[in-house]
């Protein structure tokens, strides 16, 4: 009878790790701001879905093969940092001096181990850099020509400017000048992208990276690659991608408060991203955030009229870029 209940108790163990196996998730975002679907110029609702998509299916491919968070989350940022339509990499927009420099961070829930890079130049995929800082160097955050140094040393694709010098991000800079308003008001959307993910080990990752704002001067930093600010993972309690006004996810510690309120007040994923959200409406700062955790929720929250977003997991791969309303 002892011999019948261990091996039920074993093969009730192997069921149960055979389902954890088939429970990855990943949550995408491609920017959050003005987003209105009746302005959206024709053809590029279509483009920037197949885009979304794109990075959804290089970061499932992974983790349904039993692939890890930190590579989903890499591969996912990867494919929108070499789409234009996007504020990162190729796409990312100018600085006042007519520059583009780029940000990124990434983070494995697992070890609380991080990589973030700021003002890096020619690293044509700034979130392998910041990997490459998390696990081949003994720092966390890297800058400007320290970071394209430490970017060659590792043997990492580099790009001339003209890679990341797109027309569409020099005509933003143009108005900018000319018309001397604010950066938020050129763009209709912030344009950071960013991931998080579920591995079927269990394990979380975030991983976040930017161009920063138009105009940008005396090498100003956002969020995208501040550890707690706009990336954050902890097994204990989720994984946290954000977009929006930098200075506002700064100030409020936008990532980590979204995983402290849920590992240490229990608040379920949606009800903390909100609340924080609207902590930094509050304050008058705007944006969203990306939510994954351990238990395999998959949550969005936003304060704008849109944000760039997909989900997958194994049932399937969706993308949206509107609000509900607009959705519907």
């Amino acid at each position: 009878m002892r011999t019948l209940l261990i091996l039920g108790a074993l093969l009730m163990s192997s069921a149960a790790h055979a389902q954890v196996k088939a429970d990855w998730k990943l949550v995408i975002h491609g920017g959050a701001g003005t987003i209105r679907k009746a302005n959206m110029p024709p053809g590029k609702e279509q483009e920037l879905h197949a885009a979304l998509d794109r990075a959804l299916a290089a970061g499932s491919k992974i983790l349904s093969s039993g692939g890890s968070a930190p590579d989903a989350v890499e591969a996912s940022v990867r494919v929108l940092e070499d789409d234009p339509n996007f504020n990162a990499g190729r796409g990312s927009v100018f600085t006042y001096d007519g520059d583009n420099e780029m940000d990124s961070s990434i983070m494995d829930g697992r070890t609380r181990a991080a990589g973030a890079v700021t003002g890096v130049t020619a690293t044509k995929n700034p979130i392998s850099l910041a990997r490459a800082v998390m696990e081949k160097s003994e720092h966390v955050f890297l800058s400007r020509e320290g970071a394209n140094e430490f970017s060659r040393q590792q043997g990492l694709e580099q790009a001339a400017p003209d890679y990341f010098a797109t027309p569409e991000r020099r005509r933003q800079l143009e108005v900018f000048k000319s018309k001397k308003v604010s950066a938020l008001d050129i763009e209709y959307k912030f344009g950071t992208v960013g991931a998080v993910a579920l591995d079927s080990s269990g394990h979380v990752a975030a991983a976040t990276s930017t161009g920063g704002m138009t105009g940008k001067r005396w090498g100003r930093i956002g969020d995208s690659p501040i550890i707690g600010a706009g990336t954050y993972a902890d097994d204990r309690g989720c994984a946290v991608s954000g977009t929006g006004w930098g200075e506002y996810f700064i100030r409020v510690g936008v990532a980590h408060e979204i995983c402290a309120r849920m590992r240490l007040d229990g608040a379920a994923a949606q009800t903390a991203a909100d609340d924080v959200m609207a902590e930094v409406k509050a304050l008058g700062g705007d944006g969203g955030v990306i939510v994954v955790t351990p238990k395999g929720d998959m949550v969005y929250s936003f304060n704008t009229a849109g944000m760039y977003r997909g989900k997958a997991d194994a049932t399937g791969r969706s993308t949206r870029l509107y609000s509900e309303a607009q959705e519907r």
